[in-house]
């Protein structure tokens, strides 16, 4: 589970990691908790661990359920790697209790390279034996509205209860634009408030057509965790996690309302912070 220690350092129940605080802080106390990690690798390995440390508390609680929200991109390969041996201790029985959702996807056909769904259902479920029918996608042969309204009905009716569905945890990448899931900058999803799920036709980044969860379920998750690494990132996440001028970035408006907000970052992505980290490391 992400938590805090009494010195705001972020503490994983699992694995010998050691904690490091810069020096001198020489901006203002960024939103979240702060990680960087001396290379994706350990990164991965501890994003691993915190998605299962996270189930286990999920399944011991009264809804005996864990609701996980999984983002494209690199995450794919991070977590295909990392996910299923961290897993497998807790059997196919704690799995079984699982329910997998994703964050935004395109609108492409699953057997297409774009599908973040088919590069999972490739790359990581046939490791991780979650139930089909608790594998929440979209409807690729739906028209993009459609595709979306559908979609949303399928959350509601895994999330029963909810007003707006909360996910135990999602994890989130960052563009070097300062998109998350398909929530671009100055794209007028940004102020949708009434829906759990939005189409997008005109994507700036191809495939144009696009459905996306949107900033309401991101700010009512229990957790999120965003990850970059890589140097192309490390000026966005300077200008997200540090400036307080002008209109935020996508990424910078997710901020959970009473869960907890953290960052993975490796220290390519992290190098230009001035922001107090921890950082982390299995010497």
């Amino acid at each position: 589970m992400c938590t805090a220690d009494p010195t705001g350092a972020l503490t994983l129940r699992a694995g010998a990691l050691r904690f490091h605080r810069p020096a001198v802080a020489m901006a203002a106390p960024a939103p979240g908790l702060i990680s960087v990690f001396s290379s994706p690798q350990e990164l991965g390995a501890s994003l691993a661990q915190l998605v299962v440390q996270r189930a286990a508390c999920c399944l011991e609680g009264a809804r005996a359920r864990f609701a996980l929200g999984l983002s494209g991109g690199s995450l794919v390969s991070m977590l295909s790697r990392d996910l299923p041996a961290a897993a497998a201790p807790a059997g196919s029985t704690n799995l079984a209790r699982w329910t997998l959702g994703f964050c935004d996807e395109r609108l492409v056909p699953f057997e297409h390279p774009e599908s973040t769904y088919g590069l999972y259902r490739t790359h990581l479920l046939p490791r991780l034996p979650v139930p089909a029918d608790q594998v929440l996608t979209i409807d690729p042969e739906l028209p993009v509205e459609a595709a979306a309204e559908d979609y949303a009905a399928k959350l509601r009716q895994a999330f029963q209860g909810d007003t707006i569905p909360v996910f135990d945890l999602l994890i989130l990448g960052v563009g070097p634009d300062g998109h998350t899931c398909s929530l671009f900058p100055g794209h007028p999803l940004l102020e949708e408030q009434e829906k759990i799920v939005a189409p997008i036709s005109d994507s700036p980044k191809p495939p144009p057509q696009r459905v996306t969860l949107t900033l309401p379920v991101l700010n009512a998750a229990r957790t999120v965790v965003f990850v970059a690494t890589g140097e192309g990132k490390a000026a966005v996440l300077k200008r997200i996690l540090e400036e307080r001028d002008g209109a935020p970035l996508p990424a910078a408006r997710v901020r959970p309302h009473t869960g907890k907000l953290c960052w993975f970052l490796d220290e390519a992505a992290a190098r230009l912070l001035t922001v107090p980290f921890e950082k982390h490391s299995t010497l």
